[in-house]
């Protein structure tokens, strides 16, 4: 397990000092109010964050920061991730610093309270359970929002995400959803959500009296994408969020196509009983989406199809 204090301050003299140089005040009250409740100096994103800007430029909002749960304001935000999902969860280049879409929003929506955060990595299969017992406020690590899940923590839904394509640059084979797939090659991770999806294209294109799709199965991501790069494959199926990861690389020379249908709701998990809480993160995602914020921080990891219009609670069926 990997543990990320974001940013550590000393208290007196140093408060003193970064007041003086104009620090967030969440105060809105008198001057004895504020001389009473010392600013809170808000965490910097990683230099190596790819939305670094926009989460550094972001600013309490007032209302949601004086709502905001006290624990929040005492002890900061505890996050959970698994990290190791690019581009939604991976290391900095030192190891041990979370960078990516999840641990971007989890900075993002502290910074919006007014609150710091801390954010820890995780085994998967132990962070619903760190959720429920304290030790964590919540958890956002890709976690796909079902019913089953819902019998345990309560989500705010921040992302729609699925499948996708990748093709190669300029997309020369004309490839923009399984219907083109009839009569070409597709490569994919053998024993997957990956290689079902391609088998039932290649079923629909069969009883629809087109040509089939030619399935080539592999062990792993790598060698599936390879196909499409030497031309023996014209699209590999994966996940959406790594095919734009991949395109975002020049070097593969990709492009990332969606498959519409397959997206479903992502979300940040909370104890239900949490109420102050998890109206705290959907205000608070829900401004982000408002002021345009939101939008950056998806648009910085090439991650723009992923969008919601609003933060909803338990969307997922």
């Amino acid at each position: 397990m990997n543990t990320r204090i974001l940013t550590t301050l000393a208290a007196g003299a140093l408060l003193a000092a970064t007041t003086a140089c104009g620090a967030q005040s969440l105060d809105g009250g008198t001057s004895d109010a504020a001389a009473a409740a010392p600013d809170v100096v808000l965490d910097q994103a990683p230099t190596e964050e790819k939305a670094a800007d926009v989460i550094n430029a972001i600013t309490p909002d007032k209302d949601l920061a004086a709502k905001a749960p006290a624990s929040l304001k005492s002890g900061g935000l505890k996050v959970v991730s698994s990290i190791g999902y690019p581009p939604m969860e991976l290391f900095a280049s030192d190891g041990k610093t979370p960078i990516g879409l999840d641990p971007a929003l989890a900075r993002a929506i502290a910074r919006k309270l007014g609150v710091k955060v801390t954010i820890t990595d995780e085994e998967f299969n132990s962070q619903i359970p760190g959720v429920l017992t304290g030790r964590y406020d919540f958890v956002i690590s890709s976690m796909t929002d079902n019913l089953e899940r819902q019998g345990q923590v309560t989500f705010v839904d921040y992302v729609q995400a699925g499948s996708g394509l990748l093709v190669k640059k300029g997309n020369p084979a004309g490839v923009t959803g399984p219907k083109d797939l009839c009569g070409k090659t597709v490569s994919v991770v053998d024993n997957g959500s990956s290689m079902e999806l391609a088998e039932s294209y290649d079923a629909d294109c069969k009883k629809d009296g087109k040509a089939a799709v030619n399935v080539l199965k592999f062990p792993g991501d790598t060698e599936a994408m390879l196909q499409v790069s030497n031309g023996r494959a014209q699209a590999t199926v994966t996940d959406y969020v790594v095919a734009a990861y991949k395109s975002a690389d020049p070097k593969l020379a990709m492009e990332a196509i969606p498959l519409e249908g397959t997206e479903s709701p992502w979300g940040i998990g909370m104890k239900p009983d949490n109420k102050e809480l998890i109206e705290s993160v959907k205000g608070a995602l829900d401004a982000l989406i408002q002021s345009g914020e939101y939008g950056k921080l998806l648009a910085a990891w090439n991650l723009d199809k992923l969008a919601v219009q609003s933060a909803v609670i338990n969307g997922g069926k």
